[in-house]
Order: structure tokens, then C-alpha cells, then sequence
């Protein structure tokens, strides 16, 4: 698995999280996630509140989880605090969805049996 490096000190201080934060960073960017930076800087803010491990440790399972959206590691973090074990938190994935299919869809079509062509 790469390793990325800080390039700035916000980096760095991010990276200093912990194995977790290289996997957030890693899936983070693999999943083409929007303000990176701006995640990374809220991380270590929270992490200033509620300890490095705690956070490291809720990276960790975002990263995991695929969980890169605003507020998804403090809410990680609230979880966790509640006594949760990491093994209780599961990603979602379409097996388990509500959100209906597109089957309905299949044969739908504006064309009313006639084909044009121009």
C-alpha cells in the first residue's frame, strides 16, 4: 500500500494521526473526494477536542467504510464514544438498499412505435 508524505504542515499534522489517516487519505483520494484539505483540517480540530487515537481509529473506519462526506468522522467519533465496537459499523452497499431499481425503467421510451429516421 503507498504511503503518502505531507506536503505542508497541515499534512503532516494530518498524517501524524496515524494508520488511519494514511487509509482515509488513500481511499479518500481514490474515491475523487471533494475538500480533501478542508476534511483533513476538521480531523485535526477534532482530534485537538477528543484525542488523536480516538480519531486515527475513526478515520480508519471511515476509510473503510467509504465514508468521505462532511461531518462522517465525527459522527464516527459520537459512535465510538457510545461504546460501539468498530465490527458494529457497516458499510452500506446495494444488497441492503431502499433506494428502488431502475428495472421499471428498462423499457421505457419516448418513441411511440414509429421510428423516424432524418
Amino acid at each position: 500500500m503507498p504511503r503518502p508524505r505531507g506536503r505542508s504542515q497541515a499534512e503532516r499534522d494530518f498524517l501524524a494521526l496515524g494508520e488511519g489517516a494514511h487509509a482515509w487519505l488513500i481511499e479518500a483520494s481514490a474515491a475523487g473526494t471533494s475538500r480533501i484539505r478542508a476534511k483533513m483540517a476538521a480531523a485535526c480540530e477534532l482530534a485537538a477536542l477528543v484525542g488523536d487515537e480516538e480519531v486515527d481509529a475513526a478515520l480508519g473506519i471511515a476509510a473503510a467504510a467509504g465514508r468521505f462526506a462532511d461531518g462522517d468522522v465525527a459522527a464516527i467519533v459520537d459512535h465510538q464514544a457510545t461504546g460501539a465496537a468498530a465490527a458494529d459499523l457497516v458499510p452500506a452497499d446495494e444488497t441492503h438498499s431502499a433506494q428502488l431499481g431502475t428495472a421499471t425503467w428498462a423499457n421505457f421510451s419516448t418513441i411511440t412505435g414509429k421510428e423516424t429516421t432524418r
